[in-house]
């Protein structure tokens, strides 16, 4: 009789199990989620954060994201940010909405070529904390998240007034002090030339051109708070690659001539929180392709982050040095260039 006992529960529950609804809705009741990104960057005197909200509905998710109505909230947000040294509020920032037109097909799976979005104006100061608030009028939902600012930095070598040198077969040295509150480090080499026919000096026809040249993207530091003195950060550079991006971004072209200029370092930083965003995001090297959600968002998701770039504050143009020069002219790479 014991063995019978665990057969007849079975069978008394057996019509409650076929009685279940086996019918999953995915759309369930609506619950408010905001979705935030934003990046400041003390650079900049007009800040913008990009302020939407999740939607599902029945039917393809894709054609819904083309339609403005399902991301954006009904009513304006009240969105403010508070700029804080220490204990101390030092000054609040009001966002307003702003409509860009600007948004071109492909950018995103969203609606173009209009775009929503919060903007503030106003300039920032240095390594101090910044609150944002976020407040749905309608619901009284309260969205919150903070950030610090990445302090400027020096940048050791090479210095503003030496000349610059890549030479094939021979590393050209970077070197930079750490920059508080700086985590991710990328750099960016831009060469500049000028264009023109040939034979034709006028300066009208003189074209001024550029190539980007990203060298590394991916450089971090150990410390968010380096000491006074903490040593600096250095990045080799393969001279040989200077000739090999130039040769695969410049076209071939027997009429026309070209001079080069100059190249400009520009330094792109990242925060503890947006070099963290960008790791769990990046494409997967390994089988496991499910990679973990990071948002630093409360009572929602999205990214409240800083950055840093060199280019307004600090710029480093550089000129090249005769080296550099005359191998532009006889290098595997760039001898059909016209230089």
């Amino acid at each position: 009789m014991r063995c019978l006992k665990p057969a007849v529960l079975f069978l008394m529950f057996l019509p409650l199990l076929y009685a279940c609804n086996k019918d999953l809705n995915v759309n369930a009741d609506w619950q408010e989620i905001t979705v935030v990104y934003g990046l400041l960057n003390q650079s900049d005197s007009v800040h913008d954060i990009k302020i939407t909200k999740a939607f599902l509905g029945p039917g393809n998710a894709l054609d819904f994201a083309k339609i403005a109505d399902s991301s954006n909230f009904p009513d304006p947000l009240d969105v403010t940010m508070e700029e804080w040294s220490g204990s101390t509020l030092v000054k609040t920032f009001t966002f307003d909405t702003v409509t860009i037109h600007d948004k071109e097909a492909g950018d995103s799976i969203f609606y173009f070529p209009d775009q929503l979005v919060y903007r503030t104006v106003g300039n920032m100061g240095v390594g101090d904390t910044y609150k944002l608030f976020i407040r749905n009028p309608r619901t009284g939902s309260e969205v919150t998240s903070q950030t610090t600012l990445i302090h400027p930095f020096a940048i050791d070598k090479p210095q503003s007034y030496t000349k610059v040198t890549y030479e094939p077969g021979k590393n050209t040295v970077v070197e930079w002090d750490p920059a508080v509150n700086g985590r991710r480090y990328q750099l960016e080499i831009r060469f500049h030339y000028l264009e023109f026919p040939v034979g034709d000096t006028t300066a009208a026809n003189k074209k001024d051109k550029y190539v980007n040249w990203l060298v590394f993207s991916d450089v971090e530091s150990a410390t968010l708070n380096p000491p006074p003195g903490a040593s600096t950060m250095k990045y080799n550079i393969p001279g040989d690659a200077f000739y090999v991006v130039l040769g695969g971004n410049i076209p071939v072209d027997p009429n026309v001539s070209r001079t080069a200029r100059d190249v400009e370092y520009i330094f792109s930083v990242a925060s503890d929180d947006l070099n963290t965003y960008m790791e769990v995001t990046e494409p997967s090297n390994t089988i496991v392709q499910e990679r973990p959600t990071f948002t630093n968002i409360t009572n929602g998701i999205g990214l409240f982050a800083s950055r840093y770039n060199n280019r307004k504050d600090n710029p480093l143009v550089l000129q090249l040095g005769q080296i550099t020069l005359d191998e532009l002219k006889v290098n595997e790479n760039t001898k059909n260039l016209g230089f």
